[in-house]
């Protein structure tokens, strides 16, 4: 059997180096003409096989009709089938080197079959009439730290089920685009960032163990269908974020684990290419295909797909070889430490080729640990990711917002550490799925208190995250105060939103939301001190936090945000301010959940809820010149405009 001379020589040399980032357009199944006859060319790396055919729909899948050609010492193996065409089920037969049959989905499909079915299936890339032209310009021109960013984490199973489609309820990628762009506008998210949407055999996964990296899964469409995703979004000036899974894969049958009968995408030591705690398995960073493999994926979204970022999911996981593993039960490197030193050089190649590639799509980290530079510069020895969630505040937040009340003050430190060590990464203040799951209770839910004061905690602490600095994500639900944790297998309780409390928290945070966007302020000073002022850091008595956002050398369009954490009232409560004249409130989170019944009438709640004025008093208070009278309210946050 001739060579095809689809996959050339300098095809398989660049791939062994490990930098070919288009090989997903040599490697899989595509659909093109080969003398004169049009079929599906198939290709798969499996360099321990003994021999390889593809089985499929269009032979019956029988294991001796489709048998592929090894190309030279590459390991690639090809065949071309006439047969075959678009849509078709397949999977490669592996015969390994103790003569057993594996049936193996193709690491490089772009479409695969609805679970609990796993073959891949024949799909095209090519041809959907992109509209989004204007919106990867802006991207490319503009400075994504300068700008403001509210994310709205989401599972696209579970925001909303129509059961007549189906038992599982599932909508299209289409349907839900349609549906989701009206609310992320009204609401004022400027991203929206999906969990779980690479092919993944198991619902309760979440999407995070995968078997098809290259394949939107079939639960809401198929490739066109999340184009057509894509460009909604983008159309809408929203942003499109996906979570990214290069750290470990599940040990599925047909997916990647001993691909060809031997450790080929995974290390082949146990103590190093397995998490015991996941029951996962590790890639193998320092074999280059394996490399090649992960960093084309990456491109992949945001090339073929139009993707203007990708969370990497658990980069912890990735740079310490014992994380999650005790003593004894895993290998350190070349120096003895503890440090996955190829781990390091995957993270440098992918965030710098990804850089020059593609000018608007960035990579974000989940890193949990105090590594130094995940965001810094791959010339300064940094990763080059563009962000990092901020996992340190976020723990101690809601560590900090749990508390009872009466001993907040011994954990005051909590809310006012991150300060800190701001401006050692560009982090994202994230509140995600993580945090609403296996116990850990809804946000609303972690608030103490009667279940008034758990919806004005909630408020006030929503108040605090958007004055602090760094970019926003919350999880969907949290925006209306949903009282369960999230799952899965139902859709969010939107019903809530004809309960009063709920509406008004969804009502509140979308003030919240829209106020930060539109005041710069707020947003693009999250790396400089010169953005943020403590005005009282240190009043941990009364649990109050005072500060100030800014931009620099300038008071115009500064805000005063001021947060009550404890239920008492604060009539004689006074803060420092630098300069006379009268303040606005703009915003008041006790407005919005104060109970009907607190008020004798409707005309005393409009007199008292009127967003109010304070005319700065000649005398100091917290080392500043003048001095504002503020009356506070249990629980309340107010925001005012100098």
């Amino acid at each position: 059997m001739e060579e095809l001379n689809v996959i050339t020589e300098a095809d398989r040399y660049v791939f062994g180096k490990g930098c070919h980032y288009e090989i997903y357009r040599k490697l899989g199944a595509h659909i093109m003409e080969i003398d004169n006859k049009k079929g599906v060319y198939f290709a798969v790396w499996a360099p321990n096989a003994v021999s390889v055919s593809v089985v499929g729909d269009f032979n019956e899948w029988d294991d001796e009709k489709d048998e592929m050609k090894v190309l030279g010492e590459s390991g690639i193996w090809e065949a071309f089938v006439p047969e075959a065409k678009k849509w078709d089920k397949y999977k490669f037969s592996i015969e390994t080197k103790t003569g057993k049959i594996l049936h193996k989905a193709d690491p490089y499909a772009f479409h695969a079959e609805l679970r609990p079915g796993n073959a891949s299936k024949v799909a095209e890339i090519d041809g959907f009439k992109w509209s989004d032209a204007k919106w990867l310009e802006k991207q490319e021109k503009e400075d994504r730290y300068d700008r403001p960013m509210a994310i709205y984490e989401m599972h696209l199973g579970s925001w909303i089920k129509d059961y007549s489609r189906g038992e599982d309820g599932f909508l299209d990628y289409k349907t839900i685009a349609d549906k989701l762009v009206p609310y992320l506008k009204e609401m004022g998210y400027t991203h929206v960032e999906l969990i779980g949407v690479a092919e993944h055999p198991f619902d309760g996964s979440w999407g995070y163990q995968v078997t098809g990296y290259y394949a939107p899964t079939a639960r809401y469409g198929g490739p066109e269908e999340f184009m057509y995703f894509v460009n909604t979004m983008h159309k809408n000036n929203i942003g499109v974020i996906l979570d990214w899974v290069p750290a470990h894969f599940p040990k599925d049958a047909h997916g990647l684990a001993e691909f060809d009968g031997e450790c080929l995408y995974e290390y082949q030591n146990p103590k190093k290419g397995e998490h015991a705690d996941w029951g996962t398995k590790v890639f193998d960073y320092e074999r280059n295909e394996v490399s090649n493999f992960l960093i084309a994926n990456a491109l992949f979204w945001a090339e073929v797909y139009h993707v203007d970022a990708l969370r990497v999911d658990a980069v912890a996981s990735m740079l310490y070889l014992d994380y999650g593993r005790s003593a004894g039960n895993w290998v350190p490197n070349k120096y003895g430490e503890n440090k996955n030193l190829e781990a390091i050089e995957f993270l440098k190649h992918l965030n710098s080729i990804m850089s020059k590639r593609t000018k608007n799509c960035y990579l974000i980290a989940e890193e949990s640990t105090a590594w130094p530079k995940v965001t810094g510069s791959v010339e300064d020895d940094g990763l080059g990711f563009g962000f990092k969630w901020n996992m340190g505040w976020m723990n101690d937040f809601l560590e900090y917002c749990k508390t009872d009340p009466l001993f907040r003050k011994g954990g005051h430190n909590k809310m006012t550490f991150s300060i800190s060590y701001m401006t050692a990464e560009n982090y994202i203040l994230v509140i995600s799925h993580d945090e609403v799951v296996h116990l850990k209770c809804s946000m609303v839910n972690k608030m103490p208190g009667y279940m008034v004061d758990k919806f004005a905690n909630l408020r006030t602490a929503y108040t605090f995250m958007i004055g602090h600095p760094g970019k926003k994500l919350l999880f969907m639900g949290q925006e209306f105060a949903q009282l369960r944790e999230w799952s899965e297998e139902r859709e969010l309780d939107w019903f809530l939103l004809k309960e009063p409390l709920h509406k008004e928290m969804q009502e509140y945070v979308k003030k919240l939301i829209h106020l930060y966007r539109k005041n710069p302020a707020l947003y693009s000073n999250d790396r400089s001190y010169e953005g943020f002022q403590w005005v009282n850091v240190n009043d941990s008595g009364r649990s109050i936090f005072s500060f100030i956002r800014k931009m620099p050398d300038t008071w115009k369009g500064a805000f005063l945000f001021i947060c009550n954490f404890t239920p008492m009232e604060r009539p004689d409560y006074s803060v420092g301010v630098p300069k006379e004249g009268v303040y606005k409130e703009v915003l008041s989170s006790y407005s919005e959940t104060t109970p009907e019944d607190t008020f004798e009438s409707a005309e005393e709640k409009n007199t008292e809820l009127t967003l109010r004025k304070f005319k700065a008093v000649e005398e100091e208070c917290d080392d500043r010149p003048y001095r504002l009278n503020i009356p506070l309210r249990p629980y309340e946050s107010i925001i005012i405009a100098f």
